[in-house]
C-alpha cells in the first residue's frame, strides 16, 4: 500500500482511518475469537476507535499483542474497569474554565481546545471524556468565545493550543487562528501540541510548515512513547519542523506493557534529540477512567530516571510529572540526590552513587526584594515584572508577609473561630 500515490496523502489517512473491529482485522489479517472481539465492541460503544492506515502499518503483526503500537491503538477491555480512584475529569480542566475551551490553571497561560478530533484516538487519552465528540466540536464562535477571553486577561503570555489535535484543523483555520492569537499585545508566545508527527507525519506538509514560520515566536510539543514510532517519515516530519526555526519538545506518557523500562526510554529520548526534539515531560498516566491498566506505580518512573541522569546528555532527560489531580497543575518527581543538609554544607550524591559535600559560602549577603527594580544593583530593567507570589513562592519571598500557608479545612482554625 506504501507504493499507492495516496499514501502520503495526508487526508486519505483521514478518510480511510479503521474505526472498527472488523476492519481492523481486515487490515491486518489478524482474527480475534467472538469473546475478544464482543468485548473489543463493548468498549467502542463508550470509547471510540480511530487508527490512521500509517499507524496501522507500524504494528507488528506477528506479535501483537504486546506491540507497542497495537496497545496504544486497539480497544482493551480494560478501559471498561473504571475504579475507585478514576475521574472522568482528573484534572479538573472544565472546572478550571472561564470561558469555552479555555483552561486557565497557571498565572500567565492558558490551555486553548480548538479541536476535539484527533486522527488517532490514543487508548490511554486523559480527555476520552469529550475527544471523538462529534457534538462537541469548537465551532467558530466558541473559538471567538476563547479568544476574548485571552483578549481580555492580560497576565497571559503564553497559550498553548491542544485538543484533540489543533492539527486536525485546516491549513486556513489555524492560519486565522495564530493571526488572531499573536495580535494579541500581551501574548509573547504560542505552542502548539499535537501527535501528527507520530500517528500521521504526512499532515506536516511543506504548505503547512511555510504557514507556521510566519507565527514566530511558535513551540511545538509532540507525544512519542516508544523509539518504534520514530520512523523515517517521522523524522521527515520533524526535520521540516526543526528547519523552519520551530523549536520542539516531546511529551511521553509512561504505560505499563509499552514503555515501562528505562532502556526502552533512553533509546527513546536518544532517538528525539538525534531529530531535534527534545525530552520535555515524561508523565505519570492520569486518574482519567478505564486507565488502570495502563498505570504503573511512581516508583517505576523514579526508577526510569535514574537511568537517565548522568548516563545521556542533561537535554536529554525529560522531567517527570504527575499531573495533580483536582487541577494541581503538573508537580516533578525526581530521584533525590541531596543526602543530608547542615551548617554550611551540603552532601550529595551522583547518578554512580559517589557521596560528596558542596561547601556553601561563608560570607554570603542575600539580595532582599522589595519589588523596586529600578533601585536594585542587579539592574533588571525588565519593565513591568510580576510581584505576585502563591504557595510555597510566598513563603520565601522578601515582600510578602505571609508566614505559613493554612489549608481552608483545618480543623484547628476552625476551633479558634468557634472560640472567638
Amino acid at each position: 500500500m506504501t507504493d499507492d500515490p495516496r499514501w502520503h496523502d495526508w487526508r486519505w489517512h483521514i478518510r480511510n482511518a479503521v474505526r472498527n473491529v472488523a476492519d481492523f482485522e481486515r487490515a491486518l489479517g489478524i482474527r480475534f475469537t467472538p469473546e475478544q472481539r464482543q468485548l473489543h465492541q463493548r468498549t467502542l460503544e463508550r470509547f471510540p476507535m480511530s487508527v490512521t492506515p500509517y499507524y496501522l502499518s507500524l504494528i507488528d503483526t506477528e506479535h501483537h499483542a504486546t506491540d507497542p503500537v497495537f496497545l496504544q491503538s486497539f480497544p482493551s477491555s480494560g478501559e471498561l474497569v473504571v475504579g475507585p480512584h478514576d475521574m472522568a475529569d482528573p484534572l479538573h480542566e472544565d472546572s478550571d474554565s472561564p470561558a469555552p475551551g479555555i483552561t486557565h490553571r497557571y498565572p500567565d497561560r492558558v490551555l486553548f481546545h480548538v479541536s476535539n478530533t484527533c486522527s488517532m484516538y490514543c487508548r490511554h487519552c486523559t480527555r476520552k471524556r469529550k475527544v471523538g465528540d462529534v457534538d462537541s466540536i469548537p465551532s467558530r464562535g466558541d473559538l471567538e468565545q476563547g479568544l476574548e477571553y485571552i483578549r481580555n486577561t492580560p497576565q497571559v503570555r503564553d497559550v498553548l493550543l491542544s485538543g484533540g489535535d489543533p492539527l486536525m484543523l485546516s491549513d486556513d483555520m489555524l492560519d486565522w487562528l495564530l493571526t488572531e492569537v499573536e495580535s494579541i499585545d500581551h501574548v509573547e508566545v504560542v505552542r502548539i501540541g499535537t501527535r501528527m508527527p507520530v500517528v500521521l507525519p504526512f499532515r506536516i506538509t511543506s504548505d503547512l510548515v511555510d504557514m507556521l514560520r510566519t507565527h514566530h515566536p511558535l513551540w511545538l510539543n509532540t507525544h512519542f512513547n516508544h523509539p518504534r514510532e520514530i520512523t523515517p517519515d517521522a523524522s521527515r516530519a520533524l526535520r521540516r519542523l526543526a528547519d523552519a526555526g520551530i523549536p520542539l519538545g516531546n511529551q511521553t506518557v509512561l504505560l505499563a506493557g509499552v514503555n515501562d523500562c528505562p532502556r526502552i526510554i533512553r533509546a527513546l529520548n536518544l532517538k528525539l534529540v538525534r531529530n531535534r526534539v527534545r525530552p520535555y515531560y515524561l508523565y505519570q498516566c492520569d486518574l482519567s477512567e478505564g486507565l488502570a491498566h495502563f498505570r504503573t506505580p511512581v516508583g517505576k518512573g523514579i526508577e526510569i530516571m535514574e537511568s537517565l541522569r548522568g548516563h545521556c546528555s542533561g537535554f536529554s532527560v525529560p522531567t517527570y510529572v504527575v499531573d495533580a489531580p483536582g487541577g494541581g497543575g503538573k508537580i516533578p518527581v525526581m530521584p533525590n540526590y541531596v543526602v543530608a543538609w547542615g551548617a554550611g554544607k551540603v552532601v550529595l550524591r551522583n547518578y554512580e552513587g559517589v557521596i560528596t559535600t558542596y561547601h556553601e559560602p561563608d560570607d554570603y549577603t542575600p539580595t532582599r526584594c522589595d519589588l523596586r527594580c529600578g533601585d536594585c544593583a542587579l539592574q533588571l530593567h525588565a519593565g513591568d515584572v510580576p510581584g505576585h507570589a502563591v504557595g510555597v513562592e510566598k513563603l520565601l519571598s522578601d515582600w510578602d508577609d505571609t508566614r505559613s500557608l493554612t489549608p481552608s479545612d483545618n480543623e484547628r482554625m476552625e476551633r479558634r473561630r468557634d472560640a472567638s
